[in-house]
């Protein structure tokens, strides 16, 4: 029973691996497209939609963007006392999508 419950741990803790692994690939491969559609001219880049986005912001302290190839979007996310919030906005418009 004890060899049982040692292997089932040795095996969660290369799935954890593997995720994680995964998850920055992706995030590897959505830097990439964005840097590619920018040059393209497809989406907007960063610093665009930021200068967009921020002033409205003010009084929150802004935690970072982030980008979904798939959809698109970039999620700007930012904190006001205990409240985070999310703005996502359209990369290839430069419309805010959703605050929430």
């Amino acid at each position: 029973m004890m060899i049982f419950k040692t292997s089932f741990f040795a095996l969660l803790a290369a799935l954890a691996v593997v995720g994680a692994g995964s998850a920055e690939a992706r995030r590897g491969d959505d830097q990439q497209a964005v840097r590619k559609g920018c040059l393209q001219g497809s989406v907007k880049c960063l610093r665009e939609i930021e200068a967009k986005v921020l002033p409205r912001m003010r009084g929150m302290q802004y935690l970072g963007p982030e980008y979904d190839s798939t959809a698109q979007v970039y999620r700007l996310k930012f904190i006001k006392k205990d409240r985070v919030i999310f703005v996502d906005v359209d990369a290839r418009s430069g419309r805010v999508l959703r605050q929430r």
